[in-house]
């Protein structure tokens, strides 16, 4: 089999409303998101996005993923789609780094790969049955009474985990915001504090040193390194994510015992293939893991969970749906969706997605070897 055309598109996505994060430093309010579409000589087609949260959060934007797909596509034609591996590795040789440029590509090779085997991700991934995946809330920063707000909102969709934005330079600040939340947790529900690494350590280890929850605190600070002091000093179990961009920096993450988890995004660290590297030696290492994406529709949030479906529950957490904030919904219907504060996989065959190009509009290019 090989690869005849890609075919790309750029898609606005209109958040439902703000988001804050970072202590209110990050704002978004629409993501731009970009679909791929690969054809093949024997009639397989297979999808994927990648769509950065904005251009602030991550050293990476929509456009970027565009620009380094042309780059790409002339080494792409003539692959062979079913082995991923080998096209990561001749994406490597052609763009070294970018690997959120990739992501969009791998995940669509994947798609094939599952079609031309008859499986869904889900078993291709080592999964026997697919899970049901429980879903986390992600509630963006603001006073505590519009947090509390928000949580509840979130409770009435049927979420019982919540990712709780908080991280600033006051400790006074976010020793009450995480006071008042813990403290309006229900019974059965789980907390994560996100801090996405807005805190220095001084401001980290005073603010965790003074609170009474023991919930689990996300990238408290901007390196892995910042991030390893805090962990050595506060009683908190510590989560990492945007700080790890490579399976060298998890690598890395567990050699300094900087933590006791971490997030699993493929479109951050290159595709589902070096995703599952880093779930794997998650599980090695006995990691607990959100696997979920770093943004974008239905399509992007099914690929990672496809991932998720195929992990040990001992180390498995729960996965963020981040097209719940979305206003925008070019797959509807389709793939991973919240159904009381979980969700289940697709039996077909790849990803079971099939966007609609129509839907999508006018391509952004095609290309034909």
């Amino acid at each position: 089999m090989k690869i005849t055309r890609l075919t790309v598109w750029a898609f606005d996505l209109p958040l439902t409303k703000s988001y804050s994060l970072s202590g209110g430093r990050l704002r978004v309010d629409r993501l731009d998101s970009t679909f791929v579409r690969i054809d093949t000589d024997e009639g397989l087609s297979g999808w994927g996005e990648g769509c950065p949260w904005g251009h602030t959060y991550l050293p990476a934007h929509g456009p970027g993923i565009r620009a380094g797909i042309e780059t790409l596509v002339p080494f792409l034609i003539g692959m062979d789609p079913t082995a991923p591996e080998s096209v990561l590795r001749a994406m490597d040789v052609a763009l070294p780094g970018q690997n959120y440029v990739k992501s969009p590509i791998d995940m669509a090779c994947w798609d094939i790969a599952g079609q031309a085997a008859g499986m869904p991700l889900w078993k291709l991934f080592g999964a026997g049955a697919p899970a049901t995946i429980a879903l986390n809330s992600s509630i963006p920063t603001g006073t505590p009474s519009d947090m509390i707000a928000a949580v509840e909102a979130a409770r009435a969709k049927g979420y019982r985990v919540h990712s709780i934005k908080v991280g600033g330079d006051q400790p006074a600040t976010d020793i009450a915001r995480i006071d008042a939340l813990a403290s309006a947790c229900a019974p059965g529900e789980t907390l994560t504090f996100d801090v996405n690494r807005a805190w220095t350590p001084a401001v980290a280890i005073a603010v965790l040193n003074s609170v009474s929850s023991r919930d689990w605190i996300e990238q408290p600070c901007e390196t892995l390194a910042q991030c390893a002091h805090v962990a050595g000093r506060v009683a908190n179990p510590i989560m990492l994510d945007e700080c790890l961009s490579d399976v060298a920096t998890h690598f890395e993450a567990w050699r300094l015992g900087a933590c006791e988890g971490v997030k699993v995004k493929p479109n951050r660290v290159g595709g589902l293939t070096r995703a599952r590297q880093i779930r794997d030696f998650g599980v090695s290492v006995g990691w607990q893991m959100h696997i979920e994406d770093v943004g974008g529709t239905a399509l992007a949030d099914t690929a990672a969970f496809h991932l998720a479906a195929s992990t040990p529950e001992s180390n498995r957490l729960a996965s963020w749906l981040a097209h719940d904030h979305l206003a925008e919904d070019p797959v509807p219907g389709q793939g991973v969706r919240n159904r009381n504060g979980a969700a289940t996989l697709p039996a077909g065959p790849g990803l079971g997605v099939r966007p609609d190009p129509d839907r999508l509009g006018e391509p952004a290019f095609v290309y034909e070897g």
